[in-house]
């Protein structure tokens, strides 16, 4: 728990990849679904960047995983990935906004601390009241017109964000590599989950991807996945996992900005509370672990 103290600068790029980068994602994967079909694209996605980082890693001298740590890798990267992600990624293919796509996901810093609670970790009384301000935030989302419209991807939004929670916590009790290799790993196995998931699922190419997909793809893969990803899994090792988690304070509001802006997409005034709700629940849960850092 050193690095953090000896590395700050690292610590906070670490931070900003999240809040911008992954906040920006999930209008590029609207954009890529135009193209490509869904789990088609998040498979190549990231076994392209497992692979990558893989092969610079091991050029570079980095040990191949054990067995043991590509078992406990290949756990994670099908939670966080092929269902986290996969989960998002099939949810704006059924038509859920990339904007509210991002305010469901949101949700993560909850279901993380349930999570946390369930496996014996203590949590305050402001956690809590975090938790009960969080399902109101969910039930307004809910109520909105995108959701509404979409049930099947409102399920998978929300089920993508509870996968991502427990894979987050769990990542803590289960070997995997050192360092980025941990993500090379779990980007390889979640990856090549969803492959076969697109395969069994019948999943076709029905033309040749536009420009705008191939671009979408290539961001997915340097910045959304290699960039962002590595970034998650060093603050998965070095802060608390509802620190780690707390991008979802900034993706909400970046998401639904670009969403908006760039997509022509409509919030309404039900998912503006929703997110302001949701933003608030997880400022509680997190004045918890910034108070600890101010005594420390």
């Amino acid at each position: 728990m050193d690095a953090p103290r000896r590395f700050p600068l690292l610590l906070i790029g670490a931070f900003l990849a999240l809040y911008l980068v992954w906040g920006s994602t999930y209008l590029v994967i609207r954009i890529g679904i135009e193209s490509w079909p869904p789990m088609l694209m998040a498979g190549v996605r990231f076994v392209v960047a497992g692979l990558l980082l893989y092969g610079f890693l091991r050029w570079r001298g980095a040990p191949a995983p054990t067995w043991a740590q590509w078992r406990g890798a290949g756990l994670i990267g099908v939670l966080l990935l092929s269902c986290g992600n996969g989960g998002v990624t099939l949810a704006e293919h059924a038509g859920v906004a990339s904007g509210v796509a991002a305010l469901a996901v949101a949700t993560v810093p909850l279901f993380t601390l349930v999570f946390m609670f369930l496996s014996g970790a203590g949590s305050t009384r402001l956690e809590w009241a975090g938790i009960a301000l969080g399902l109101i935030g969910i039930v307004l989302l809910n109520l909105g017109p995108n959701l509404q419209a979409s049930p099947l991807g409102a399920a998978l939004v929300v089920s993508a964000a509870a996968a991502w929670a427990f894979g987050s916590v769990w990542s803590r009790r289960v070997e995997l590599p050192a360092g980025a290799m941990a993500s090379a790993a779990e980007m390889l196995v979640g990856g090549a989950a969803l492959l076969l998931a697109s395969v069994l699922s019948g999943e076709r190419m029905e033309q040749m991807p536009s420009a705008a997909g191939w671009g979408a793809l290539l961001y997915l893969i340097g910045f959304g996945s290699i960039l962002a990803f590595s970034a998650y899994m060093y603050l998965l090792k070095h802060v608390r996992p509802v620190a780690a988690t707390s991008y979802a304070y900034v993706n909400p509001v970046v998401a639904v900005l670009l969403g908006v802006g760039f997509a022509g997409e409509r919030i309404g005034w039900q998912e503006c509370l929703a997110m302001a709700v949701i933003v608030s629940a997880v400022v509680l849960i997190g004045l918890p672990h910034w108070r600890k850092k101010a005594l420390a």
